[in-house]
């Protein structure tokens, strides 16, 4: 579950860094931006940095947490479809063994209800999974959510146009540890998603009191 979780997060994060160069030249004129003969913008001044995607997955506490919520729920599910399967094989087994003594109508009618629960156990699962893969896209979105606004106003704050991930397969083959802002990005998120859950618990207890 982690290495899915992880696979889907390195796409949508590719595509929140690259949203941080629209941000900062979508504001301005085109009079106002460094450009070459063409038009385009010109390379020497743009200010570049990247985040190393696998790291952050491994120290963002939002994304441990999730992470842990989504297992449960796995775990929850699984049970519940095990608890059924369980059921229904305690039904098959009660019937191979009394079927030498029913007549061929109830026999039958007995192999017809397996069957439908057989049917509904297969329909259970598929609904189970489907649930499972909800949960996991509402996640996804919500980290997305966490990561892109962060990035946002950092690289704002930071006079930053582009911000690469830099992670095996990626793409970038190389980048010079300078532009490395993995640790700075990681350590703000969790400040701000620490400090939302002390906020969070206050609340908590003063609603409580």
């Amino acid at each position: 579950m982690k290495t899915n979780l992880s696979i889907v997060f390195n796409v949508i994060l590719a595509v929140a860094l690259v949203v941080l160069y629209v941000l900062h030249f979508s504001g301005k004129s085109s009079s106002e931006m460094a450009t070459s003969s063409t038009g385009a913008v010109n390379p020497s001044n743009l200010s570049i940095a990247y985040v190393n995607s696998d790291s952050l997955l491994k120290n963002y506490d939002y994304f441990k947490e999730l992470e842990k919520q989504l297992l449960a729920k796995r775990d929850k599910l699984n049970s519940e479809y095990q608890n059924r399967a369980e059921g229904l094989q305690r039904e098959i087994g009660n019937f191979q063994s009394t079927a030498g003594n029913m007549t061929i109508s109830q026999a039958k009618a007995v192999e017809e209800d397996l069957r439908k629960k057989q049917q509904n156990l297969m329909m259970y699962q598929e609904q189970l999974g489907q649930q499972l893969m909800g949960e996991e896209a509402k996640m996804n979105a919500d980290l997305y959510d966490k990561v892109s606004d962060y990035l946002a106003d950092y690289g704002k704050n930071k006079n930053l146009q582009i911000v690469l991930t830099y992670t095996k397969g990626s793409g970038v083959l190389y980048a010079n540890d300078s532009l490395d802002i993995t640790k700075e990005i990681i350590a703000g998120l969790n400040d701000e998603y620490n400090q939302g859950e002390e906020t969070g618990a206050k609340t908590d207890s003063t609603k409580s009191n």
